[in-house]
């Protein structure tokens, strides 16, 4: 029989639609896979066995009496810590939120519920999404499936190692800074950052509230499309929710992957190449970009000057806007309470509850964001950061004048040892140098797998970036690559990934 965590997604709710297996076969499938190897890899802070059995035996009595099926009913899912899930244990991966249950379902769990989609549980992440390696985690780092001794990437490392231990087909992700498309990168998975607004926040624990996105992550482009598709669309209870049509995700992700770019303008933007970048990452780039015009794109050169500065510019807007946000952890309202012994005033219980809750890179950026909007320092830090985001914004308006998409590495080297960047914040940043720029904009931006590093063996991403409101682009140009990548050199996930 087929090992049922082998299938993707779009293959898995076929078979559940036309009764080849069960909805409840395949949640267990991949419960026992969970069971078998996450010790090692460590993906999952929360398994709900309980809840995906009794959401897959939901679909199975629908399909039984006739009931429509979505197109990934009864599918399992790993759900990034980060979204809201009633009754379900959500940490944001900190010790400040232990054992904290929300009483109510933030939007995007509400709508995979809908869609007969079957959570599996809650994944490991940087605490509060503030890292690029899931080293910053209070439960402990995640192995990447291809090496356990190294990073899956962050901060959502957990659903992308989920994905590629093959413990789920698809996952849930949060973008902010590249952490969908950073660990899909150095996983050989694809992660999707929608359109800012496209994809409801409601329910999503805000780090930086105007640079936060939910989106999907997959094994394949189509499956990508198909969750994107379930997740995305107008949200009255989030004020910055886009009230427009979803673009067709799906039907362009089926188009694109017949392989032809005819017409497809391809844009390379000279900044993300140089110093730094692996020779490895670059040679398989310049394959893709090989590839592209092969499958007849136009490929343009394009210099995008105020993207050197988009690293810097980050790095005081996430913090200041996370220094607010964060403030709402002050141990009189939910989670860990530490010091209330009657003899303390609220100040210092809430002083003593920080101290102990808040990991060293959270306590970190709280600081720089704190110093950064301070009397007398907010003009010359943050209020230079936003001039910095308005440029990089019309860098990117002046390029999509000229081309569809652009493409880049999606980071400058596969994934490094855990522990090497760990006493080096600034190194560890340099892994979202060709993610941030998108964030700042707001635009979609997409990495998927494009071959293995010859000096290590571990996966490459290419990322594709496209306008506000056209992530369909993404997908269409995705599914053509990877359609015609696999064709000729296999995917190095399904055909060469390591057994654990």
């Amino acid at each position: 029989m087929t090992d049922l965590t082998r299938l993707t997604a779009a293959e898995t709710a076929a078979a559940i639609a036309s009764g080849e297996t069960s909805a409840v076969d395949v949640a267990q499938a991949h419960l026992d896979r969970i069971a078998a190897v996450d010790e090692k890899v460590n993906a999952f802070l929360h398994v709900d066995t309980e809840g995906a059995l009794a959401a897959a035996r939901a679909v199975d009595e629908r399909r039984a009496s006739g009931g429509e099926l979505g197109p990934l009913a009864g599918v399992p899912l790993a759900l990034k810590d980060v979204f809201t899930t009633e009754g379900v244990p959500t940490t944001c991966g900190s010790k400040i939120l232990e054992g904290w249950k929300p009483p109510y379902d933030a939007t995007l769990t509400r709508r995979l519920k809908e869609a007969g989609v079957v959570v599996l549980g809650k994944t490991n992440m940087d605490e509060f999404a503030m890292g690029s390696s899931t080293e910053n985690s209070a439960y402990g780092p995640t192995g990447n499936p291809w090496d356990l001794t190294r990073i899956p990437g962050g901060s959502g490392g957990g659903s992308s190692a989920a994905l590629a231990a093959f413990e789920a087909p698809l996952a849930i992700g949060t973008d902010t800074g590249g952490s969908i498309r950073q660990p899909a990168a150095v996983t050989g998975t694809v992660g999707v950052k929608p359109t800012y607004g496209a994809v409801s926040r409601y329910g999503l624990v805000a780090f930086s509230s105007s640079l936060d996105q939910g989106g999907p992550c997959a094994r394949t482009v189509l499956d990508a499309a198909l969750l994107h598709e379930a997740i995305a669309g107008h949200d009255p209870l989030d004020s910055t929710s886009i009230d427009a049509p979803v673009p067709a995700v799906v039907e362009a992700a089926r188009a694109g992957a017949g392989g032809d770019l005819r017409g497809v303008r391809v844009g390379v933007v000279k900044e993300f190449s140089g110093e730094g970048y692996q020779a490895g990452v670059m040679q398989r780039f310049t394959e893709s970009v090989e590839l592209l015009r092969e499958l007849g794109a136009e490929v343009v050169e394009l210099s995008c000057p105020s993207f050197t500065y988009a690293m810097p510019a980050y790095y005081l807007i996430a913090p200041s806007e996370a220094s607010s946000n964060l403030a709402r952890f002050d141990a009189m309202r939910y989670g860990l309470r530490v010091g209330d012994d009657g003899t303390r005033s609220a100040e210092e219980v809430t002083a003593l509850t920080r101290e102990a809750g808040f990991g060293a890179e959270v306590k970190r950026r709280i600081i720089l964001g704190t110093y950064a909007l301070s009397s007398g320092y907010y003009d010359a830090y943050y209020g230079q950061a936003q001039k910095v985001r308005t440029l990089i914004t019309r860098d990117f308006e002046a390029a999509f004048g000229r081309v569809d998409v652009l493409v880049s590495p999606t980071t400058p080297t596969t994934a490094f040892p855990i522990g090497e960047r760990a006493d080096d914040p600034l190194a560890m940043y340099l892994a979202d140098l060709c993610t941030i720029p998108s964030n700042l904009a707001g635009n979609a931006a997409m990495s998927l797998p494009c071959g293995l590093a010859p000096e290590d063996g571990l996966p490459v991403g290419l990322q594709i970036i496209a306008p506000a409101m056209a992530d369909d682009r993404l997908y269409r140009v995705g599914a053509a690559v990877e359609t015609a990548f696999t064709a000729r050199w296999g995917h190095p996930l399904l055909e060469e990934a390591p057994t654990l």
